[in-house]
């Protein structure tokens, strides 16, 4: 399970976050025992405001010698700083849509990959591990249906440059299991199933359909947020990701392993949507606050 709440979940609010909040939100997804969490992203502030205290945050986390903590970085500027907050993993990302790619990123996706490359390229031999990211693979908000050549291609091009793993995004939460099986069957036709990992946003209640889908497919690797936080500021309409708890639930179910711990993971969804205001979207975690309650 790759936790993403600190990142993808909150980078789309509208109010800021204090620095200590994000800090807290971590340090308790640490101990809930999650083996990764996407900490912060070293992007302009200019255009994702929430996350300018990145350097703040990853100087104050208190990280776990078996969590590993990596940060999204869209250039060679957004590297250089992640060095100098002491990070040891990355995540690039691009697109499956020329479109989204230009307003993601404003940027063809050719230009893209070229500027990862050197990003990777730099990353790799600094000794970091790299994630490539590909968002709008089971539907884009301004082309509409991608096929799966589109997140092929782009796929390829990030395991060529050295990315240790491909996410494969539904960024708007338009996919179906069927629309999951073909992307991630296309994909596995180039780069070993193994290496690749599912990110599902639920916008039509299909997340974590798609995410069963890709696990029968094989693929091991998750992103999710916790209390189903999240969204995407070039995807009007897109709702959070799957909720961590959600996905447990379901993995706990299979009698899948994860160390991770619902009690502490309900707590820290409770923590940050106390400090949002906000009620979960984790349905599993409603579900056993209620069971709880009348116990």
């Amino acid at each position: 399970m790759v936790e993403v709440g600190p990142r993808d979940g909150l980078q789309n609010e509208a109010r800021a976050v204090p620095t200590a909040v994000k800090i807290e939100l971590i340090d308790r997804l640490s101990d809930a025992g999650l083996p990764v969490i996407e900490a912060t992203a070293f992007v302009s502030p200019k255009w994702v405001p929430q996350m300018a205290d990145n350097a703040q945050v990853m100087a104050g986390i208190r990280r776990r010698p078996d969590t590993r903590y990596p940060v999204l970085v869209p250039n060679r500027k957004g590297l250089d700083a992640a060095l100098a907050a002491g990070c040891d993993e990355i995540v690039v990302f691009g697109a499956a849509t020329e479109a989204f790619s230009r307003r993601n990123t404003n940027c063809t996706i050719a230009e893209g990959l070229a500027r990862f490359s050197e990003v990777c390229a730099e990353a790799i031999a600094r000794g970091l591990k790299v994630r490539g990211d590909i968002s709008v693979c089971l539907g884009c908000p301004y082309e509409g249906e991608v096929s799966p050549g589109q997140v092929t291609r782009v796929a390829r091009e990030l395991y060529a440059m050295g990315c240790y793993e491909i996410t494969i995004a539904d960024t708007i939460g338009a996919g179906t299991p069927g629309k999951t099986r073909a992307a991630i069957e296309a994909v596995a036709k180039h780069i070993p199933v193994e290496k690749l990992a599912g990110h599902f946003h639920d916008t039509y209640g299909q997340a974590l359909a798609n995410t069963l889908a890709a696990l029968e497919c094989g693929v091991a690797t998750f992103d999710s947020s916790v209390a189903g936080l999240g969204g995407c500021p070039y995807a009007r309409g897109a709702t959070g990701n799957v909720a961590s708890e959600d996905v447990l639930y379901m993995l706990d179910g299979l009698g899948i392993e994860t160390g991770v711990d619902m009690g502490r993971l309900i707590d820290a969804g409770g923590f940050i949507c106390r400090e949002l205001g906000r009620e979960t979207l984790s349905r599993a975690a409603r579900a056993i606050a209620a069971r709880a309650k009348t116990a």
